[in-house]
């Protein structure tokens, strides 16, 4: 009899047990979203600075008959070469990895080059160029923190010319308007702070310049021009990181 009571006393708690388990509410899952994801966005404005090297290619034609040279003659060429440096700022616009961006960028330079005219060979010819502007618009695709990107637009400069001959000293002076394109990368090594890397051609055509011996006989000049650019900088950002 003591052993049934006991064994009916553990059936009871192992059944009992098992149901009033069974009873508990089953508590659902907590969903927890999962954090967002954020990625560098170009989306934004920016100022900076730049350095680095400009190789200019200038011929020159005479298109007025002076002396014994008639119109049409070549008065040679050379190359003035030099250190640039100067100011940019612009802003973008991303759409999923494209970069949509416009920019203006001044620089100074001191490009000088000469050569002996090969028509006259007492003369020297000789040019500067003092500045370089361009207003250019951009397109881009971005790999995150990675800008891969062309630019085309307008350009301006501003150049002095000088011819040496026994004659004395004749100057001329000009600001001339062309073209550029380029290609570069840029890479944002903080959220407000990128660098990049550049090359543009540039082509101004050729242009007329006056010129007048000391005695005030004029003749007139074509120069025509290119040059390659490559330079490097520094951009401050005035954006943040966020979903595209």
């Amino acid at each position: 009899m003591k052993k049934l009571l006991l064994a009916s006393a553990a059936m009871l708690a192992l059944f009992g047990g098992t149901a009033s388990a069974a009873d508990l509410a089953v508590k659902a899952p907590v969903y927890r979203a999962p954090p967002p994801v954020y990625v560098f966005s170009w989306t934004g404005c920016y100022v900076g600075g730049n350095v680095g090297g400009v190789w200019i290619k200038k011929d020159e034609t005479l298109t007025t008959p002076f002396g014994t040279a008639v119109a049409g003659t070549s008065f040679g060429s050379h190359d003035a070469d030099s250190v640039i440096g100067g100011v940019q700022g612009g802003c973008n616009y991303q759409v999923g990895g494209w970069v949509f961006g416009i920019q203006g960028d001044y620089d100074w330079t001191d490009a000088s080059g000469s050569h002996v005219n090969p028509r006259f060979p007492t003369w020297t010819d000789a040019s500067k160029t003092k500045w370089l502007a361009s207003v250019t618009g951009r397109v881009g695709y971005a790999w995150d923190r990675l800008l891969g990107y062309v630019k085309g637009g307008g350009a301006w400069e501003g150049d002095e010319y000088t011819i040496t001959a026994p004659f004395g000293i004749a100057t001329a002076s000009e600001t001339r308007s062309g073209w550029t394109v380029g290609v570069g990368l840029e890479y944002a090594f903080t959220n407000w702070l990128t660098g990049f890397v550049e090359y543009d051609y540039y082509d101004f055509g050729t242009r007329s310049n006056g010129f007048a011996t000391p005695a005030g006989t004029p003749f007139t000049i074509d120069v025509k021009e290119t040059k390659n650019l490559v330079k490097v900088g520094l951009n401050w950002k005035f954006g943040g990181i966020g979903p595209y």
